[in-house]
């Protein structure tokens, strides 16, 4: 399990709505110099991204990082295809869950550890619409639960 000890730039509030998140990993992400200036003006997306496993590495697709204001030509196309770090062991692995019908890789958060760049992804499997509602209404249960906490501890 991957910990986030660092300034959060980007979370991917709907890859927890609609997958059930079976594993993280926390990874390495291969930038250039403008790009990491971007991400620490926190000027990041992951919502529509996913990653893919070609030829024995790791590559996440539609992350947005939007050109640096003062990068001028050293700007690098905000959707480009990125290479994710990962050791060999953690790949094959990963690609070993892949394999199984309908376990996905998806990018959660983006965050910097120290002073390098990290995107914590997750093995996902999909939830049915019938899931999501039951964690919806489990959150407003919980949400209830504490309103009454609140207003019994307030008389």
């Amino acid at each position: 399990m991957a910990k986030t000890n660092g300034k959060l730039i980007a979370n991917n509030k709907k890859a927890y709505h609609d997958y059930f998140i079976l594993d993280t990993y926390e990874t390495g992400i291969a930038l250039h110099g403008t790009e990491v200036k971007s991400l620490r003006m926190g000027k990041c997306s992951v919502k529509e991204s996913f990653v893919r496993i070609e030829n024995g590495e790791v590559f996440i697709y539609g992350m947005h990082i939007s050109p640096y204001e003062k990068g001028n030509i050293f700007n690098k196309d905000p959707l480009r295809v990125r290479k994710l770090l990962l050791h060999k062991s953690e790949i094959n692995k990963l690609l070993g869950k892949t394999k199984e019908k309908g376990i996905a890789i998806i990018p959660l958060k983006v965050y910097f550890k120290g002073s390098l760049a990290k995107v914590e992804i997750g093995l996902a499997k999909g939830k049915k619409l019938y899931d999501k509602r039951q964690d919806i209404a489990k959150k407003d249960q919980k949400r209830e639960a504490q309103r009454e906490f609140k207003v019994r501890n307030l008389e």
